[in-house]
C-alpha cells in the first residue's frame, strides 16, 4: 500500500498549519478529580474525571491500571507485560478493549481489525507523569462517542506543560527498574515539553519476562485556555517474553510451578509512533476545535494456549502480526448562549474520520517463533466517517435536556490470500441519544439517560466466506452490531465534603458477534442483556485525608439460548476503595495510601457449573515530599494472596497426555507481594 506518501503529506500539513498561529500565554487550570462539583454540568451520574494527581497517588502493578480510575473497571493481564491488558466493565469481558473506547488527547488507542482482537488497546505508551486528567463516560449516551464505546470511554488528557522538571528512578523486586524524566522549556512564542521513560521487568515467572519498554514524548504548545495549538510526537517500543495462562491440572499434580510456563518461546514486540495536531479558537460565543493525527503501529505476537492439542508434533504456537498506518481527526464547533424555544441552548456539531491502512495482517502457525504454515494473511483498508450533533437546553432553573444524534458510515476492503475471503462492504448506522437532568435541589441532581450505539466487527470477518482452517463455507458476520441502553442516576453533595453517585443501568446488544483472532475464524454469538447498579462515594473530611469507595453489581446473560445463558468471564460484583492520608496532591510532607480492589468469582462456561475464584488485591504506599524531591515505597499485593488475574475454561493438551487433551481451567496467577522504591528529583 502506498501509505508513506499520504503520511508525509498529512504531517507536512500539520506543521504548516501550526506555524501560522499567534501566541498568547497559557492560563493555569486545576483539576481536583472525582470529588469535583459537577452539578449543573455533568450529563449522567456515571460521568466524571480523575485528576493526574489522583492517578499518581495510586500504587499500580501495571500501566493499564490507570483505567481503574473508572469506577467498576477491572484491569488484569494474562500474558507478558507488553501485551494489552484484559479489561472488564459492566458485565463485559472487554478482552483487550472491545466496546470500551480509550483515547489520549482525543487520539484513539483502540485498534480495530487487529491481529489479536477487535478493539485491542495497549496502554504501555502512556507516561504517568504526563497525565493531567482522565475523563470518562459509561454507557452509549454521548453523541461524540461512536465505535467501540457501548460500555463507555476514557480520554487521557496530557499536560500542555510540566509544572517543573523531574527525574524519577524506581527499583523493585524481580528486577524491576524504571527511570523517567521530563522538562518544559521556552521555545519562541511557546513552550516545548520533552519527556522519556525506560522500564525493565522480569516478573516472578520461572521464564523471565525480560520486558523492555521505551517511551518518548515531545509537545510544542502555544496559546492560552481559549485559543491555542499544539504539536505532539509520541513513541513507544516494547519487547518481552511471555508466560501465558497455564492449566490448573499441571499445577495440582506438580508438573508446573504456579508461575511456570509451557512454551518458553512465547512473547512479542510492539511499536507505536504518532504525530498529532490540536488547534482551538474562540470567537465570541463559538469555539472551534480541530484534532488531527497520524500514527504507525506494529505488532508481532507469539502465543500458545492449547500447547499440543492440534499439533502433537510441533505444538500449537501461532503468530499474529500486523503493521498499519492510521490517519484521522475530529472537527467540532460549539455555540454557547443560543436561544431555542426562547431557552438557553448550547449546540455542538462535529465530524470524525479515521482510515486504517493495514499491511499484511496475518495468522501463522509457528514452532519456537519459526513459521511453518500460514492460516491467513490479508491487506485491509478500513475507512469510517461520522457526523454528530448535540444540543443542551436549559428549560427551567431545575430542568435541562441533552439531545444528540450521530450517523456513521464504514468501508471495509479486504485483499486476502484466500480469494473467497477478499471483498468489500459498505455499512452505516444512525444512533440517537437523549438525557434529561432534574435539579439541582438541595445539592442533588437526577439523571435519565437513553442511547443507542454500536461496535464494528473485524473487517476480515465481514468479508469471510470460507473458514481459513477447515475450508468450509461460512456466512459473513454483520459489519456493525447495534446496542441500546439506558441509565437512571443520582449525584449528590448534600453532605458537606462528600460526593456520592448512584446509577442503575441496562444495555442490550443485538449480537455478541466477534472475529476470533486466535483461531482466524468467525464466531457468531447470541444477543445479550446486561443490567446493574453502581455507587460511588468520595469523602474529604479534612485537608489531610481523602477516602473513596466504588461498588458495582452486574447481571449479564445471553438472550434466547435456554438455561445455559451465562456470559463467560462477566464479573458480577466488583469493589474498589482506598484512602490517602497526609500530604495531598503536590503538598509537602508525609503521605500514605492504600487501595483495595476485589472482584467476585465469575462464570467460566455458559451453564455456570464452573466459576473462577474471587480476587482481592491490596496495594499500599508510604512516602515524603518536598518542593524539590519525593521518596516513596510501594507494596503491591500487600496480603500476598494466591489469587488469579485471569481464568479461562477450554480444552488443551500437554506433551505426553492423551491426544484428545483435557477440558480444564487455565489461569494466569496474580503476582506475589513485592516492594518497589521510588525517588523523584524536581527542579
Amino acid at each position: 500500500m502506498k501509505t508513506n506518501r499520504i503520511t508525509h503529506i498529512l504531517f507536512a500539513g500539520l506543521v504548516t498549519a501550526a506555524s501560522a498561529q499567534q501566541p498568547t500565554v497559557l492560563e493555569e487550570t486545576v483539576v481536583v478529580g472525582k470529588r469535583d462539583d459537577l452539578l449543573g454540568t455533568a450529563g449522567a451520574a456515571s460521568q466524571a474525571s480523575a485528576s493526574g494527581d489522583e492517578l499518581r497517588a495510586r500504587p499500580m502493578m501495571r500501566r493499564g491500571e490507570a483505567l481503574e480510575a473508572v469506577p467498576g473497571m477491572v484491569v488484569t493481564q494474562h500474558a507478558g507485560g507488553g501485551k494489552a491488558n484484559q479489561y472488564f466493565l459492566r458485565g463485559f469481558n472487554l478482552d483487550h478493549g472491545t466496546d470500551f473506547a480509550i483515547s489520549i488527547d482525543g487520539m484513539p488507542v483502540n485498534m480495530r481489525t487487529h491481529a489479536h482482537g477487535q478493539g485491542y488497546a495497549d496502554m504501555n505508551l502512556l507516561i504517568p507523569e504526563l497525565v493531567d486528567a482522565v475523563n470518562y463516560y459509561k454507557g452509549n449516551y454521548t453523541a461524540r462517542n461512536g465505535d467501540l464505546s457501548s460500555a463507555g470511554s476514557a480520554n487521557f488528557q496530557l499536560l500542555n506543560e510540566l509544572p517543573n522538571g523531574f527525574a524519577t528512578f524506581e527499583l523493585g523486586e524481580n528486577n524491576y527498574y524504571r527511570s523517567a524524566a521530563g522538562h518544559t522549556l521556552p521555545l519562541g512564542a511557546g513552550k516545548l515539553t520533552l519527556a522519556g521513560e525506560y522500564n525493565y521487568y522480569d516478573g516472578p515467572w520461572v521464564l523471565r519476562e525480560a520486558f523492555n519498554r521505551w517511551n518518548g514524548f515531545a509537545r510544542y504548545f502555544q496559546g492560552n485556555a481559549e485559543d491555542h495549538f499544539s504539536i505532539t510526537l509520541m513513541g513507544y517500543r516494547g519487547k518481552w517474553q511471555s508466560t501465558d495462562q497455564i492449566p490448573q491440572r499441571a499445577i495440582g499434580d506438580g508438573r508446573l510451578d504456579r508461575f511456570g510456563f509451557v512454551d518458553g518461546s512465547d512473547g512479542g514486540n510492539s511499536e507505536r509512533y504518532s504525530l498529532q495536531l490540536h488547534w482551538q479558537q474562540t470567537e465570541g460565543n463559538a469555539t472551534t476545535k480541530l484534532n488531527v493525527y497520524g500514527l504507525y503501529y506494529e505488532l508481532d505476537l507469539f502465543s500458545n494456549f492449547t500447547y499440543f492439542l492440534d499439533n502433537p508434533a510441533r505444538g500449537d504456537q501461532f503468530e499474529q502480526a500486523e503493521s498499519r498506518y492510521v490517519l484521522g481527526g475530529e472537527l467540532t464547533r460549539t455555540w454557547d448562549g443560543l436561544r431555542a424555544f426562547n431557552k438557553d441552548t448550547s449546540v455542538t456539531l462535529g465530524f470524525q474520520t479515521r482510515t486504517d491502512l493495514i499491511d499484511g495482517i496475518g495468522l501463522h502457525k509457528t514452532e519456537r517463533q519459526q513459521r511453518f504454515d500460514t492460516v491467513r494473511e490479508d491487506d485491509v483498508t478500513e475507512i469510517s466517517a461520522g457526523l454528530f450533533a448535540e444540543a443542551t437546553t436549559k428549560w427551567t432553573p431545575w430542568f435541562r435536556t441533552v439531545a444528540g444524534l450521530r450517523a456513521d458510515g464504514f468501508l471495509f476492503d479486504v485483499a486476502s490470500n484466500t480469494r473467497d475471503n477478499s471483498g468489500d462492504d459498505l455499512a452505516g448506522i444512525v444512533s440517537p441519544k437523549f438525557a434529561a437532568i432534574f435539579g439541582p435541589w438541595k445539592e442533588t441532581e437526577l439523571y435519565l439517560n437513553f442511547g443507542t450505539g454500536f461496535h464494528s466487527n473485524d473487517a476480515r470477518g465481514v468479508n469471510t466466506r470460507r473458514d481459513p482452517l477447515s475450508g468450509d463455507r461460512v456466512p459473513p458476520v454483520d459489519a456493525l452490531v447495534r446496542t441500546i441502553g439506558a441509565e437512571v442516576g443520582l449525584r449528590t453533595q448534600i453532605i458537606p465534603k462528600v460526593t456520592a453517585t448512584l446509577a442503575g443501568w441496562w444495555l442490550d446488544s443485538d449480537s455478541e458477534l466477534v472475529y476470533v483472532g486466535d483461531a482466524g475464524t468467525n464466531e457468531a454469538g447470541a444477543g445479550s442483556r446486561r443490567f446493574g447498579i453502581e455507587t460511588t462515594v468520595y469523602w474529604a473530611p479534612t485537608s489531610w485525608l481523602t477516602l473513596d469507595a466504588e461498588f458495582a453489581a452486574t447481571h449479564a446473560r445471553f438472550r434466547d439460548v435456554g438455561s445455559a445463558d451465562r456470559i463467560p468471564d462477566s464479573v458480577p460484583l466488583m469493589f474498589s476503595g482506598g484512602f490517602v492520608v497526609g500530604a495531598q496532591g503536590k503538598e509537602e510532607g508525609w503521605f500514605a495510601g492504600t487501595r483495595v480492589r476485589a472482584f467476585a468469582g465469575r462464570p467460566l462456561i455458559e451453564d455456570n457449573s464452573i466459576k473462577g475464584r474471587p480476587t482481592v488485591t491490596v496495594n499500599a504506599n508510604l512516602g515524603y515530599r518536598t518542593a524539590r524531591w519525593e521518596a516513596a515505597v510501594e507494596c503491591l499485593n500487600l496480603l500476598d494472596r494466591r489469587d488469579n488475574d485471569i481464568e479461562y475454561r477450554y480444552q488443551s493438551r500437554l506433551a505426553g497426555e492423551p491426544l484428545g487433551g483435557f477440558d480444564d481451567t487455565h489461569l494466569h496467577p496474580a503476582e506475589p507481594r513485592m516492594f518497589r522504591a521510588r525517588f523523584t528529583y524536581k527542579w
